[in-house]
């Protein structure tokens, strides 16, 4: 069995090639038991998962797990084809927006038959579970809880003089403050990135109106004219000169590495709670959070306590019983906890909080608190979106990317979104 020490020496050895690609791994050891284990995330998030795998493999000998790490927008092209092809990883984590797809296409497998028996929910919050069962059956186990969240560079700001409120700050506020901030800066660097291509702030922009995403049967609960106005309002910022420029936006590929924030290029990112742990990791000034805009003073009802990820296993995994066990290790032992901290979102089972919360340093505090602070201004956690809710969502990072480079106006871009959001459901359904 090779060493804690020495696989880890052979990760910091590949890190140059890790950074170039956006791909790690654990090597592969003849063993008896194999497990393919993917997830997306940045090289902190690898490092945490990997000191799991190294400590659950270290009690388990005749088992290897081999991990694999990519950026986001690189992952679910590359999941796609290995469960197309038949060579799906045994554990996979999964987003909100893409479970219900792979679990509907029975490439999951459900995980009732192992609760209770290696598999313990017990200390998991009801509405965790809630969110990874689909049809009835649990498919996904919730990696923690995160809602919707501005992480911002807090000395940047200062700098400049620009004050937000974290629990209440509008988008008149972005407009306003943006402007201020561009001035203060010379226009080298915005106030907020372009966030009209993320589908998780156009959401909560639709709720914080009484509408949503998608109805519970999978039809759009938008319509046309509320996209146009959503790509008006960015314009207006982008006019303003409160968020980057179309080009500095078009460099965001998705990982963490690429957002303005990290490039110097934003004083903030729009994210979810449990990434401050990982940008503070990027970005050596103090690093806050703060809400979502809101759409006028006192708006409530955008955010939700959502899961951040999931833990799935493959329903063509060779060991699923073990796969199932290294997934309880995961969510369920302190020692595990300790080493995962809050970096993908406040654990979900209760003790798991209560051990690891004495330890938490202040950033994954501040993490744990804004979820806490949330209170009235969340509402409750929306359908499981349709199948084809991954196309959506790349569909709208493209189509903004046309309306910002002016290849296409508010007016023109709103209905050609929307006509394509009914033919990609009409199309999967």
């Amino acid at each position: 069995m090779v060493s804690v020490a020495n696989r880890r020496q052979f990760l910091l050895a590949g890190s140059a090639l890790v950074a170039a690609s956006g791909l790690g791994g654990l090597p592969a050891f003849a063993q008896d038991t194999r497990l393919r284990l993917v997830f997306w995330g940045s090289q902190a998030r690898a490092d945490r998962t990997y000191g799991v795998t190294d400590l659950y493999t270290g009690e388990h000998p005749g088992l290897a797990i081999e991990g694999e790490f990519l950026g986001w927008a690189d992952y679910w092209p590359k999941l796609a084809t290995q469960t197309a092809g038949g060579n799906a990883p045994d554990i996979m984590q999964m987003d909100y927006r893409y479970i219900g797809e792979y679990a509907r296409r029975g490439t999951l497998a459900p995980l009732d038959q192992y609760v209770g028996a290696g598999l313990d929910i017990a200390s998991i919050d009801e509405d965790q579970l809630h969110n990874g069962t689909i049809d009835g059956k649990l498919i996904g186990i919730s990696l923690g809880v995160a809602a919707g969240a501005a992480v911002y560079n807090a000395k940047a700001l200062a700098d400049a003089g620009i004050e937000i409120d974290p629990m209440g700050w509008t988008y008149d506020d972005l407009k306003t403050k943006g402007a201020a901030f561009a001035e203060s800066t010379g226009g080298a660097v915005a106030l907020a990135p372009d966030g009209s291509g993320i589908e998780l702030l156009f959401e909560n922009w639709l709720r914080q109106q009484g509408k949503a995403l998608y109805t519970a049967e999978g039809q759009p609960a938008f319509a046309a004219e509320d996209v146009t106005a959503w790509f008006k309002l960015w314009a207006e910022l982008r006019e303003a000169r409160a968020i980057v420029s179309p080009d500095e936006q078009a460099i965001d590929v998705g990982k963490l590495e690429t957002s303005p924030l990290v490039r110097g290029k934003a004083a903030m990112n729009f994210t979810t709670s449990n990434q401050l742990v990982a940008y503070q990791t990027l970005v050596p000034d103090p690093l806050g959070i703060a809400i979502y805009p809101a759409t006028k003073t006192g708006s409530t009802g955008g955010h939700y306590r959502n899961s951040s990820q999931y833990f799935a296993i493959s329903a063509g995994s060779a060991a699923p019983e073990q796969a199932v066990e290294f997934i309880n290790f995961f969510v369920n032992s302190p020692e595990a906890a300790a080493l995962l901290g809050v970096e993908r979102g406040v654990p979900a089972s209760s003790a798991m909080r209560a051990a690891l919360a004495p330890s938490l340093d202040e950033r994954s505090q501040q993490a744990v608190r804004y979820i806490d602070q949330l209170g009235a201004i969340a509402g409750p956690v929306p359908p499981t979106p349709p199948a084809a809710a991954g196309e959506i969502e790349v569909a709208l990072k493209t189509k903004s990317q046309e309306v910002g480079f002016g290849m296409q106006s508010p007016e023109d871009a709103g209905p050609a979104f929307f006509d394509e959001v009914v033919a990609t459901l009409a199309r999967a359904a």
